[in-house]
């Protein structure tokens, strides 16, 4: 435990890749396989449900550290991270140093995963016993872990290339071990590093490719014949399998999908074995999408009845192959795979619920850029630019895949509510709700807390905590003078929302220092956009 909790440190102290790529190395060299499977597990970014309330973890920390529940809550807010707030008011304990150091295989394994089997005194004598065993250091990743809010400093591709550097593999081979369904145990590490790069498990998608944001005019990428150009949908990325006589549906986030879009899974019986299909599901009507409040509707339901697979009907908008017959044919160029996979799907049944991803014909830059303009009409995002001669990559990379998306929507709102941040942003007042006039007062319209400076947020900050006229719990209720401009990309009615309207992605596009409160768009205009989004 020491030596991740040492890596933890390493990790959220610098910002340079170097340096974490180097901690992250000699962490897996040194580390053995127990430890490293759960190290790997919680560095890519999964992490285990909390299995104490949060109210209890405040109660009982608050008693061992001697203080009223009130004193604990005041910390809290101004902390704004539990486990953190938790750590810091803890007493030091003489005797911790000379406690054991046990693994962190020991301490997942043994202690964490053993709270959801403990009635609430259990629990309560486990953490306390845990928080008596711990240094300060120690003491405050555990919490992480069980509060269920362990995220440090790095991602899944540089967790990725430390273990390409330990073991000299690919980082391919390493991604591709990654992706699925995997338990952090000894022999799953063991394999992870296996010099036979035969992989059996016929259930493993390939990693997903992944495009940049376009950074510089079209033009400059060269002759548009050059290019693949289609429409970016907003959907849920996903691999079709057929491997062995058996279907598998892998979201992009790693969640095996099946059951929940059977018309989907169902066009895998007519592939043939060994094949892989790379594509978006959507919920599509008449040639068109839904909006993805749509698609919601049918992600977390397990048991679909007739009605919602009558009214939001899914398919899967098919990008590409990466393989057929049982070959990886990733390395083949776009225009070859491309043509591969159209001819796949020629073989299907009419009907079935899959569809080519159509190509815009781009003679010049001039026709991708008035496509580009018809995005929203379609229920685009915009557009993707895809090089013919580019083989399918692994992870983010520039150069062969971009997206081009289209201008978001945005409107002037009010700051009305704020609270602290968590992380970094702890003890900052960072992410606010805003609020669009309806009649003579402001309605709660999105909820964002990116797009300002590290200066404008330490105005906004100081500006919260001299103009609260109320509180409830970590919120304060601000006065209603500062305006900014909320961009978003997508917006629909929605019945759970005060406003009626709900919109995806909300940010800060700038602080209108400009305007006025009374400047803000009223409701009625934002509705507006539901019909008119270009007007």
């Amino acid at each position: 435990m020491k030596a991740f909790a040492a890596l933890y440190t390493a990790l959220d102290e610098t910002t340079a890749t170097g340096e974490k790529l180097g901690a992250l190395a000699a962490y897996f060299r040194a580390a053995p396989p127990a430890d490293a499977a759960w190290a790997v597990h919680f560095l890519s970014g999964r992490r285990p449900k909390r299995l104490v309330r949060a109210g209890d973890l405040r109660a009982w920390s608050a008693a061992e550290a001697g203080i009223p529940d009130w004193l604990f809550d005041e910390s809290y807010h101004a902390v704004g991270d539990l486990a953190e707030t938790i750590a810091l008011l803890l007493p030091d304990v003489p005797d911790a140093a000379a406690a054991p150091d046990r693994s962190l295989a020991w301490w997942v394994e043994e202690r964490l995963l053993a709270l959801r089997n403990l009635d609430p005194a259990g629990q309560r004598d486990a953490l306390v016993a845990a928080w008596r065993a711990l240094r300060d250091r120690e003491r405050y990743v555990w919490n992480k872990l069980i509060t269920g809010s362990f995220r440090v400093g790095t991602s899944q591709r540089l967790v990725v290339r430390a273990l390409a550097a330990v073991s000299g593999l690919s980082e391919e081979v390493i991604a591709h071990r990654l992706m699925g369904a995997w338990e952090p145990t000894p022999d799953f590490y063991e394999r992870l590093l296996a010099a036979d790069t035969r992989d059996a498990d016929w259930s493993r998608p390939y990693p997903f490719y992944l495009a940049y944001p376009l950074e510089q005019p079209a033009d400059a990428l060269g002759d548009a014949i050059g290019w693949q150009v289609e429409w970016k949908w907003d959907g849920i990325r996903a691999q079709l399998i057929r491997r062995a006589g058996q279907t598998f549906l892998w979201s992009r986030g790693e969640d095996l999908l099946n059951g929940r879009f059977p018309e989907v899974e169902a066009i895998a019986t007519f592939l043939p074995d060994g094949t892989v299909i790379d594509g978006e599901l959507l919920s599509w009507i008449d040639g068109a999408p839904l909006p993805f409040a749509q698609l919601q509707r049918r992600i977390g339901r397990r048991n679909l009845g007739r009605k919602v697979l009558e009214e939001v009907p899914v398919v899967i908008l098919v990008y590409d192959l990466l393989e057929q017959a049982g070959e990886d044919v990733r390395g083949l160029p776009l225009v070859e795979r491309r043509a591969r996979l159209e001819e796949l799907l020629a073989r299907l049944p009419t009907g079935a619920a899959a569809l080519a991803s159509p190509v815009v014909a781009a003679a010049d830059w001039d026709v991708v850029r008035r496509a580009r303009a018809a995005a929203r009409e379609r229920g685009a995002e915009g557009l993707m630019l895809k090089r013919l001669a580019a083989p399918y990559g692994v992870g983010r990379k520039r150069g062969d895949w971009w997206k081009w998306k289209i201008d978001p929507l945005s409107v002037d709102a009010v700051l009305i509510y704020a609270q602290p941040g968590s992380g970094r942003r702890a003890g900052l007042y960072t992410d606010y709700t805003f609020g669009v006039w309806d009649g003579d007062r402001l309605v709660p319209f999105a909820k964002a807390y990116s797009g300002l400076t590290d200066e404008e947020i330490r105005r906004v900050d100081a500006f919260v905590r001299r103009n609260s006229v109320d509180r409830f719990g970590p919120v304060r209720v601000v006065k209603p003078e500062l305006v900014f401009e909320i961009a978003f990309e997508g917006i629909q009615r929605s019945t759970r929302h005060k406003s009626g309207i709900a919109v995806r992605f909300p940010r800060m596009a700038r602080w209108r220092t400009d305007k006025l409160p009374a400047d803000a768009d009223t409701l009625e205009a934002v509705r507006g956009l539901i019909d008119h989004p270009d007007s």
